[in-house]
């Protein structure tokens, strides 16, 4: 059985305000699943995993009207495209772990200050990936 959260339940586990969930479901950013015989509006996981993404795009400093935008724009990815997506994302991440690899040699043969330049130019890329990296992983299926 799926679990459906009222508002305040949705409210607390998104951590936004009752009134912000009034909001984004008048401005249709959100929508309700289901209602109650005493008409109270429950909302699905997938209400709260998108209170989740509309938070983060805020956080980005999106404006709600570029969030929306956003959220059709997803809403209308196929599972084909995001298999494909995924599968380039995996040889891609083979191809820069093979040329890690082919590098070690090389960097253990550098002075400590060539190794620090070297690291240092690199070292926000990487976190980048790894961040991106950790996005993609906490947004995986939901077990």
């Amino acid at each position: 059985m799926m679990k459906l959260y009222r508002i305040g339940e949705l409210a607390k586990a998104a951590n936004v305000s009752e009134r912000t969930i009034d909001y984004y479901t008048k401005l249709k950013l959100i929508t309700p699943e289901k209602r109650t015989q005493t008409n109270y509006r429950l909302y699905s996981i997938e209400t709260l995993n998108r209170l989740k993404r509309i938070n983060e795009l805020k956080q980005e400093k999106y404006t709600l009207e570029e969030i929306r935008s956003k959220l059709e724009l997803w809403n209308k990815v196929s599972d084909e495209q995001v298999t494909e997506k995924l599968t380039s994302l995996e040889i891609h991440m083979q191809r820069l772990e093979r040329e890690v690899k082919e590098l070690e040699p090389l960097l253990s043969n550098l002075k400590p200050g060539q190794a620090r330049k070297m690291f240092s130019s690199l070292m926000p890329q990487s976190l980048a990936c790894i961040e991106a990296l950790y996005i993609l992983i906490n947004q995986g299926p939901i077990a």
